[in-house]
């Protein structure tokens, strides 16, 4: 890794009340750490955070990511209309502001696969200066919602949320995020681009 990639600490948190308990085990933490090392140059430190469908505790585990000094917290699980599927209520509840674009492109993306995407309820917010993303649940939903949807040629047909989200952690002072191009080409305003790193 070049000197001059910055480090960033990102939170992962995988809710589910089954894999909590060891029932099954966990796809949703590795499956974050699999895309996220392939996508990002930077040195990453991850929190990583395994905890049942409660809202209290979302809620909390959230703040005490945001306070550790993650740039990103990530979240999969628990978005859906089911009775115990409150981690969008558990994010809402800790916000600064909304970022209703991620939610909104999660969902179209999802959708060029399953008309049942309609049911998802993932959110976006800030807190302090770190992102906050709900992301699906199924490992591959997670990938797509990240990567976007590419041709045979490998061509970018819908641009992933990832896409996004160095620029937005620029905005909120976090750290400068750098990406693999080939998995996820980050966009920024020409003004907001450093030199390419090594």
């Amino acid at each position: 890794m070049s000197a001059s990639y910055d480090t960033v600490k990102i939170g992962l948190v995988s809710i589910s009340d089954r894999a909590s308990t060891g029932v099954y085990e966990d796809k949703g933490l590795p499956a974050l750490q699999d895309w996220l090392g392939r996508a990002l140059r930077n040195p990453v430190q991850y929190e990583t955070r395994l905890i049942a469908d409660e809202q209290a505790l979302i809620s909390q585990t959230l703040v005490a990511l945001v306070d550790a000094g993650c740039a990103l917290v990530l979240t999969t699980g628990g978005t859906g209309p089911a009775l115990r599927d409150v981690t969008p209520e558990a994010t809402l509840a800790v916000a600064d502001k909304l970022m209703p674009g991620f939610g909104e492109q999660m969902r179209q993306i999802s959708l060029q696969f399953v008309p049942t995407a309609i049911l998802s309820r993932q959110v976006a917010v800030i807190r302090g200066s770190s992102l906050i993303i709900n992301l699906p649940g199924q490992p591959k939903a997670i990938a797509q919602t990240l990567e976007g949807l590419k041709d045979a040629d490998g061509q970018q047909q819908v641009p992933g949320i990832f896409a996004a989200v160095p620029y937005c952690i620029d905005l909120i002072g976090g750290p400068y995020l750098q990406t693999v191009e080939a998995v996820c080409k980050a966009f920024r305003p020409k003004g907001a681009e450093r030199p390419s790193a090594g």
